[in-house]
């Protein structure tokens, strides 16, 4: 079914991970987005931190999937067919489901990141900087704190993120 699409990433693997992250139960997450490409992408980057147990194409299926499963946190795309991302973390909200929320987008717009912060979200990642930002944002989520990507304009004098 293409608007619904499973995936479980559960095996998890020991690549020098400390032991004690091993013996921690992982997250689960449900990750939605309406490109396919960007759902096997995102599955691979959080399958070492995180139990993916559902990937999802449009809004509706992204609403269905997080009451069904009972996630701990939703990864959002903001534009998708059906209903947008924002649209999903209302109707949650209007739900009381209490699953942690995190936008994913292309989108570096301080009004559209205002609204996913209105709307429930605590976490706002611009696409260009998931493999730096998803995964602490998703730890900063689960901990009831915001994570705010940085945008590429701020990116061309130096990274903010340096070491």
């Amino acid at each position: 079914m293409p608007n619904a699409l499973q995936h479980s990433c559960s095996a998890a693997k020991n690549d020098g991970h400390r032991s004690d992250q091993l013996s921690m139960p992982r997250k689960r997450v449900v990750v939605a987005d309406d490109q396919v490409r960007m759902l096997v992408v995102i599955a691979d980057l959080l399958e070492e931190s995180f139990d993916v147990i559902g990937l999802v194409s449009d809004g509706r299926a992204a609403l269905d999937a997080t009451l069904a499963l009972e996630p701990d946190l939703v990864v959002l795309d903001v534009s998708m067919p059906v209903m947008s991302g924002i649209e999903v973390a209302r109707e949650l909200g209007h739900r009381s489901n209490t699953t942690a929320i995190v936008f994913l987008t292309v989108h570096e717009d301080a009004q559209i990141m205002a609204s996913c912060l209105a709307a429930g979200g605590l976490g706002y990642i611009v696409k260009e900087f998931m493999d730096s930002d998803l995964i602490p944002a998703m730890n900063e989520a689960l901990a009831g704190r915001i994570f705010v990507s940085r945008c590429s304009s701020q990116d061309q004098g130096g990274s903010e993120h340096e070491e």
